[in-house]
């Protein structure tokens, strides 16, 4: 297991992000969330959640990425496939596929408990794409 180490400057690729699937409307962090975070929507209170792949439980399900950080209680946007987003400073290896993580919030270079099919595949070093579509 590898965790994958987000770097201070990630962001969302504005010219793929405009293409991408996005689920916003009346939803709303059931947590503090942190900037391009996996995140699920739990179904006893329909906020969002960082996904969280321990086991294979509604936590690890998938509804999108946070392109910002929010504040518990914050109107949320999700987005998904097929954004890309600059993620890591380095270390990535291109065509890589990353998944939840047993971490909430987090990508694993490894599939976890509760994902084993991965949410996103580096493009580079540097960069991701979201690969599950919501």
């Amino acid at each position: 297991m590898a965790l994958v180490t987000r770097d201070a400057s990630a962001s969302l690729d504005a010219s793929s992000g405009m293409f991408a699937g996005q689920l916003s409307g009346d939803l709303f962090a059931g947590e503090a969330l942190d900037l391009l975070a996996p995140c699920y929507i739990k179904s006893t209170d329909g906020k969002a959640y960082m996904s969280n792949g321990t086991a294979a439980t509604e936590p690890a399900g998938f509804a999108g990425f946070t392109p910002e950080a929010y504040a518990i209680g914050e109107a949320v946007t999700l987005i998904s496939a097929p954004a890309c987003f600059r993620y890591a400073a380095s270390g990535l290896t291109a065509g890589a596929k990353l998944y939840i993580a047993a971490t909430a919030g987090r990508l694993d270079t490894v599939a976890s408990v509760g994902d084993g099919v991965g949410v996103a595949r580096a493009i580079n070093a540097t960069d991701i794409q979201i690969t599950r579509f919501i």
